[in-house]
């Protein structure tokens, strides 16, 4: 069974959680910073986005 979920899901829990449980890292601002760039309208969200879901492509191995 596969479940399917955004990204911004993804990076939202891991914050949430993360500040509740943890004393914030600094990797743990690094992924906020990503949702941040995610959800924003610039010039340079749409390079992000897609170098991310390139990268998770790699990760699970499928291509498109």
């Amino acid at each position: 069974m596969n479940v399917e979920l955004p990204l911004i899901v993804v990076v939202a829990l891991i914050g949430y959680f993360g500040i509740r449980m943890l004393r914030p890292p600094t990797w743990l601002i690094v992924v906020l910073l990503l949702g941040g760039f995610l959800l924003a309208d610039t010039f340079l969200a749409p390079a992000i986005e897609s170098g991310t879901r390139t990268g998770v492509d790699v990760v699970n191995g499928t291509t498109k």
